[in-house]
């Protein structure tokens, strides 16, 4: 992974086998980076996302293998027990132009993935919520 940093934004290009969640919340981590927002593009050929049952308070994942390009991914960074907490969703296409999508869960680049990150100056930690049975924010 390389970055360059232009005021609070971070332009990221992550490299081939790079597990996109884990890179992010290593560089968060090493920024300081508490509170921001993540956008990005790029290509990747294993990924899981999820969808979560309000009802049964689960998470339902897919594992999606073969060639996608990232046509978006976005989310947010907050903190969580004073740790980074990336919370973020993508949409894949395959080469049919069929798309997936959902709370992402892993996903590893195969090609290479742009990523740009605007830091917030603040902190916004979560608490989980036994009522809706996810992190939410905590003000």
């Amino acid at each position: 992974m390389e970055f360059r940093q232009f005021g609070n934004r971070f332009v990221l290009k992550l490299d081939k086998g790079e597990e996109i969640l884990e890179t992010l919340k290593q560089f968060c981590t090493e920024q300081n980076i508490k509170l921001g927002v993540v956008n990005g593009i790029g290509a990747v050929n294993k990924v899981t996302v999820g969808l979560f049952d309000p009802n049964t308070k689960k998470y339902h994942s897919s594992e999606l293998t073969g060639l996608f390009e990232i046509t978006n991914l976005s989310g947010n960074i907050s903190t969580m027990k004073e740790e980074t907490y990336l919370h973020l969703h993508i949409n894949v296409a395959d080469e049919k132009h069929h798309t997936y999508g959902g709370h992402l869960n892993a996903a590893t680049i195969s090609a290479t993935g742009e990523i740009i990150i605007e830091s917030i100056n603040g902190e916004v930690d979560r608490q989980f919520s036994e009522e809706i049975g996810l992190n939410l924010f905590k003000f």
